[in-house]
């Protein structure tokens, strides 16, 4: 069997800890019983030996196939990993999704998307992340009484995402140290607002309001200033004709929608600009955790 969940970029600007979509960057997981436990991995990660020895997956997996089965079973996993790690994309939202989904499929359980999505919270307590890789496309959530309540929207294929991946990372817990303590009331209007009017812009298509609609006062400058040059690619992003530019959850990852005509102009500024970047243009993905039998 197979399972694989695509990366995210949440925050979208004002759409803090709420708001994500998924693009189509994936990683995917292959699996079945064997006499001994074995990991292999392929792609972003296959350097870090620490990670078959101290591995997220393997720790979620067998909480929940042993809490499924009340039994213990070897198994051998092959992990493909496209999503870089630590930079922004989701990549803990989509170890996590993967675990919980191949466990149940192992165990011969089969749930919901959702069910996955709110046994996803007691790992990651934020919905931004998590509900994009399992649902795909564009989401708005919320948490009420452990449970993720969201909206989805499918993202058309002439829209485009050109991400910018520093080639430094941020981690998620350091970055949130670099958040003030407290917001005034007009700067919470302020997100309030233009979450709202995100949220509004996707699901009516209005994509042209987007670039004021994202405008940030929570958790933006504060991050960027880790990467000071993440000012620069968002200045050069928006110049040169994107229609949103946003830093990727916590970042280090910059990431910016466009036309499919306009997208390798963008990308092609913003290379010349920041050539010891990774920069990829990217389609949306609205189909979010795929499980091949």
């Amino acid at each position: 069997m197979t399972v694989s969940v695509p990366a995210t970029s949440a925050n979208l600007g004002p759409g803090f800890d709420s708001l994500g979509l998924a693009v189509d960057l994936r990683n995917r997981v292959e699996f079945h019983q064997s006499r001994f436990f074995s990991v292999t991995i392929k792609g972003e990660g296959e350097n870090n030996p620490r990670l078959k020895g101290n591995n997220l997956f393997v720790s979620i997996f067998n909480d929940h196939y042993n809490r499924l089965t009340k039994k213990r079973q070897n198994f051998k996993f092959t992990f493909y990993n496209q999503v870089p790690m630590s930079r922004g994309l989701g990549s803990s939202s989509a170890v996590i999704v993967s675990a919980i989904a191949t466990a149940h499929e192992a165990a011969g359980i089969r749930v919901s998307k959702r069910r996955i999505l709110n046994h996803a919270l007691v790992y990651e307590a934020h919905p931004d992340n998590i509900t994009p890789a399992v649902m795909g496309g564009f989401n708005a959530a919320t948490v009420e009484k452990n449970k993720v309540f969201s909206q989805k929207k499918h993202l058309p294929s002439y829209l485009k995402a050109i991400v910018v991946i520093p080639n430094k990372p941020i981690s998620t817990s350091k970055a949130r140290t670099l958040l003030p303590k407290s917001y005034s009331k007009e700067n919470a209007i302020y997100n309030l607002s233009h979450a709202a009017l995100t949220v509004a812009a996707f699901f009516n298509e209005d994509w042209e309001m987007l670039k004021l609609a994202t405008g940030d006062r929570f958790h933006q400058k504060a991050r960027m200033k880790a990467l000071p040059e993440l000012f620069s690619v968002q200045k050069v992003a928006y110049e040169s004709g994107a229609l949103m530019s946003t830093l990727s959850g916590s970042g280090s990852t910059f990431f910016s929608m466009a036309y499919d005509e306009d997208a390798p102009m963008i990308a092609n500024r913003l290379k010349q600009k920041f050539p010891d970047f990774n920069i990829k243009i990217l389609d949306f993905d609205n189909d979010g955790l795929i499980i091949e039998r």
